[in-house]
């Protein structure tokens, strides 16, 4: 067996298809966000703007956030020291635990490394703990909820994403004495849609089953404290799990459950994700924590980070770029191809200094690849300015179809 014959031919398809994904080196500066230093291949350096962060307030520069991590690296050093079961719980995560129990109303919350891995972990371990469970997912749940369920070996029934009537179907076709789930998102980042959270609370009432909700990219950012969709449409008392993140609107890094205490307590006792891995450092909870804090009585970031999402769709709109708008902050831009994506993607940097992945297939289906834009509410009017110009030019410039894409 030829081994590095077959890498080549994996990562050779990649390039075929226009989907090989690069990284750049990206210096974000203190104090200066959305703005960057990029250093080129040849070691030229070049500001940039980032326009697909997923620090989506700026938190990772808050001043507030970055003296509790200073803070806690001078009083404990760098790492926990191990896992939560050994040596590393510390005050400051059961601190960073009590804000999030707090910010959804719920009894108790725990900690992971990510939010991807409290996705897994818990979608995994929950048919230990419910023997003979059936769980409900949508179609386009995050790849984290997929694998997780996917990994727990029990019975799963996958419904159309948002199709509350499909939904129902399934549920109606099993067993009414079998243990169910219903897992779902809050807004999902590809198309920036929000699930249909009340019907499918309705669905669970009805048919006995517990709810999953995934806030990842809605906690810190809706709700007049930041805790999420759920909390702006005062539904999180209905939702047995949220899921969420402290990596995006919060600025920092790690994921959360937030539930009863009981569930809270179990999934620490059974979830391999959880048992064998070494916890946060107290620094990066401290900062969460802080952040958490912080958010819970600044809603005006929240606000202006809305208006600013909404500018933005109006401009591009204007320029009859095919935009998907469901009223969440996010702002994709469809183009279709993967060769044009990351061709608009690599032009918008070197010739525009704007930075702006392209979002391509596994992510998102064929034919959908996309610029998905995540504005912060530091992005000003010269940003968007500059954005906007540079949008229209390239768009003439690839001889892209503005009213057959936008129609």
């Amino acid at each position: 067996m030829d081994y590095s014959a077959k890498l080549d031919a994996a990562i050779n398809r990649l390039h075929e298809e226009g989907r090989y994904r690069t990284f750049i080196d990206i210096e974000r500066k203190n104090g200066q966000f959305p703005h960057a230093v990029w250093t080129r291949p040849d070691g030229s350096c070049q500001d940039i703007t980032v326009w697909c962060g997923n620090d989506y307030l700026g938190m990772g520069q808050n001043p507030v956030v970055l003296q509790a991590m200073h803070d806690a690296i001078d009083a404990t050093g760098a790492g926990s020291g191990g896992t939560r079961n050994i040596s590393g719980t510390t005050v400051y995560h059961k601190r960073l635990e009590a804000e999030l129990s707090d910010l959804h109303g719920k009894e108790a919350s725990l900690l992971f490394t990510s939010a991807y891995i409290a996705n897994d972990a818990t979608l995994s371990t929950l048919p230990k703990l419910f023997p003979g469970l059936i769980i409900y997912s949508d179609a386009l749940n995050h790849a984290s909820m997929i694998e997780g369920v996917r990994r727990n070996g029990g019975d799963k029934r996958v419904f159309r994403h948002n199709d509350v009537a499909h939904l129902r179907q399934l549920l109606e076709a099993d067993d009414p004495a079998t243990p169910k789930l219903i897992a779902f998102e809050s807004v999902y980042s590809m198309d920036g849609d929000f699930g249909p959270i009340q019907e499918i609370c309705d669905l669970a009432d009805e048919f006995g089953a517990l709810t999953y909700i995934d806030e990842v990219h809605a906690v810190g950012l809706y709700g007049a404290r930041g805790g999420g969709v759920t909390e702006r449409d005062n539904l999180a008392h209905r939702i047995d799990i949220i899921n969420g993140t402290l990596a995006k609107a919060y600025g920092v890094m790690g994921g959360y459950i937030a539930a009863s205490a009981k569930m809270c307590d179990a999934i620490r006792s059974y979830a391999p994700g959880f048992i064998f891995t070494t916890s946060l450092s107290p620094a990066v909870a401290a900062g969460a924590a802080a952040s958490v804090a912080y958010l819970k009585g600044h809603p005006e970031l929240r606000d202006e980070h809305q208006a600013l999402a909404k500018a933005l769709k109006l401009r591009l709109k204007g320029l009859g770029l095919p935009i998907i708008d469901h009223g969440s902050h996010i702002v994709p831009v469809i183009v279709g191809d993967p060769v044009h994506t990351q061709k608009l993607s690599d032009m918008l940097l070197s010739e525009f200094g704007l930075y702006v992945q392209p979002i391509n297939y596994p992510t998102v289906p064929r034919g959908t690849e996309r610029l998905r834009f995540t504005p912060s509410p530091v992005h000003g009017p010269k940003e968007i300015d500059h954005l906007v110009q540079a949008m229209d030019s390239l768009w003439a410039h690839c001889a892209l179809n503005r009213a057959e894409l936008a129609g």
